[in-house]
């Protein structure tokens, strides 16, 4: 049986092989803070998802528009 992508996967996805990586920005958790960076410099940061998991995540903007954004508690705090 094979796994399902989830919906952070399907446009982290696209963004890198069917679009322009260069239009994405991630934003994650950091500590106590968020940062912000553009996707292919958070795939040199996180040594492709080894040092900065994927579940510390917490919006994929396209240009500006939101396109994924992790709905918790602690993620709301911190926005």
């Amino acid at each position: 049986m094979t796994r399902r992508k989830g919906r952070l996967e399907e446009i982290l996805s696209k963004a890198l092989y069917a679009d322009d990586p260069h239009l994405y920005s991630i934003s994650y958790r950091d500590f106590d803070s968020v940062v912000q960076v553009p996707l292919l410099e958070f795939l040199e940061i996180s040594q492709n998802f080894e040092v900065i998991p994927a579940n510390r995540i917490i919006v994929v903007s396209k240009d500006g528009e939101i396109l994924y954004k992790k709905f918790s508690s602690k993620s709301i705090c911190l926005l």
